[in-house]
């Protein structure tokens, strides 16, 4: 494997490590994405150097990480991971793990062999030497990588209660390589799903965006409802799912998450907040319905819905603040692109979230649940063509607002009346 397609930034930390006398590998989904002739998003090492160690041979370095204690290196705004050769569990060490076996700190170093066996999957677990170009490979990542195949290391049911995230990179990993899994690797996905309940919701946030901001967000979530997987992360929309009556909801999610990939693909940017309304918004909608059928105006309903959800859902994926002030200000502003007449739509133009309000208008409109003469008029105002709206005024509550007659005035009485 030619040098020229590792990040020379890569190269300088492999090379100075070398000269500082330890052994030093580039490892992981980096070699995996150069071997199947992909641009690596990321490159990684691996040395039998301690995290300390590594922070004595470079000043550009800070010690990250608790349950895995790592070094970054970093050469401006690109870091270069560094990862310490580690053994596997010591399983009589009870203080490392919990009950059901998921690994709580792994820290324990050991050879370049124990590493590659303690690594997910054999994909992963190949690594480039740079001193002779070659690649090493103790686990027949090369012939699974040839022949499509994603597998578990080890036992899969002990892997998967070491780190219950690794159900969702097999997920990942599968839709992103476009990789089979491998059948001892995927039975025991289904019955162990609820272990990721145990996850760290601000972790599973992470894990989330790495599942949808991946360019190959439709497929995984297909992938996700085929395993199961997809109810522990947002059990609200799946409930929602398995009990629609159209087919606009489902229609709805995978045109925003193809969406998401496009925008991807065309390296343009992603905001979370949009992708997380778009997964939450039929939950919703649906709350803010049954509120409606108990008097509750459209707008309010919107809300206290949307409160409802969000609420719940960070039990489980863990969203901040900074992205769910800005997905509910989405929901409520579709009630507003109702109110087409006067200066309310001028005002509305001028919302800082105008322009997400309106991508998710389009978006519903697209999949049939938004009416498309009112996001087709929108798309006119805009450009400053705007025809008759297509719908009489609708007030906030989603009701047609009534005409106020004019008042007649009363005539001054008369001094003769007087």
């Amino acid at each position: 494997m030619s040098r020229s397609a590792i990040s020379p930034n890569a190269l300088k930390v492999l090379y100075r490590l070398k000269s500082a006398g330890y052994q030093a590998h580039l490892v992981g989904g980096g070699v995996r994405d150069l071997l199947l002739g992909r641009e690596p998003k990321d490159f990684d090492v691996a040395t039998d150097a301690s995290p300390e160690q590594v922070r004595e041979v470079f000043r550009n370095c800070r010690l990250v990480g608790r349950r895995f204690r790592l070094a970054h290196v970093q050469f401006g705004r690109e870091i270069i991971e560094v990862a310490t050769f580690r053994a596997g569990q010591d399983q009589t060490e009870d203080q490392h793990q919990t009950d059901e076996g998921r690994v709580l700190r792994d820290n324990i170093y050991g050879t370049i062999e124990e590493d590659a066996l303690r690594r997910d999957f054999s994909v992963n677990a190949l690594y480039y030497n740079i001193e002779d170009f070659s690649i090493i490979d103790y686990v027949g990542g090369v012939e699974d990588l040839n022949q499509g195949v994603l597998r578990l290391l080890g036992d899969p049911e002990t892997r998967y209660r070491e780190d219950p995230v690794r159900m969702l990179r097999a997920i990942r990993f599968a839709a992103k390589l476009g990789f089979r899994i491998a059948e001892d690797t995927e039975s025991p996905i289904a019955e162990l799903s609820s272990l990721l309940a145990d996850v760290p919701p601000a972790r599973l946030f992470e894990e989330t965006l790495k599942l949808f901001l991946a360019g190959t967000a439709a497929g995984t979530f297909e992938k996700l409802r085929q395993y199961g997987l997809f109810g522990q992360l947002f059990p609200d929309t799946e409930h929602s799912l398995e009990r629609l009556d159209h087919e606009f909801p489902l229609t709805l999610v995978l045109k925003g998450l193809e969406n998401t990939d496009n925008r991807i693909r065309e390296d343009k940017p992603v905001t979370p907040a949009f992708l997380f309304a778009v997964l939450l918004w039929e939950p919703v909608r649906q709350r803010a319905e049954a509120l409606q059928s108990d008097d509750v105006p459209m707008f309010q309903a919107i809300q206290r819905a949307g409160g409802e959800i969000v609420s719940r859902q960070v039990a489980r994926v863990a969203i901040p603040r900074r992205f769910s002030t800005p997905m509910q200000e989405i929901w409520t502003l579709q009630t507003r692109f109702n109110q087409t007449r006067g200066k309310r739509p001028t005002r509305l133009l001028a919302h800082p979230r105008f322009r997400a309000a309106y991508d998710f208008l389009l978006l519903r409109a697209s999949a049939g649940e938004a009416d498309s003469e009112l996001a087709a008029w929108w798309t006119d105002f805009q450009q400053g063509n705007a025809s008759t709206p297509p719908a009489s005024e609708e007030g906030e509550g989603g009701r047609r607002r009534p005409r106020r007659g004019r008042r007649r005035r009363r005539k001054p009485a008369s001094v003769a009346e007087e």
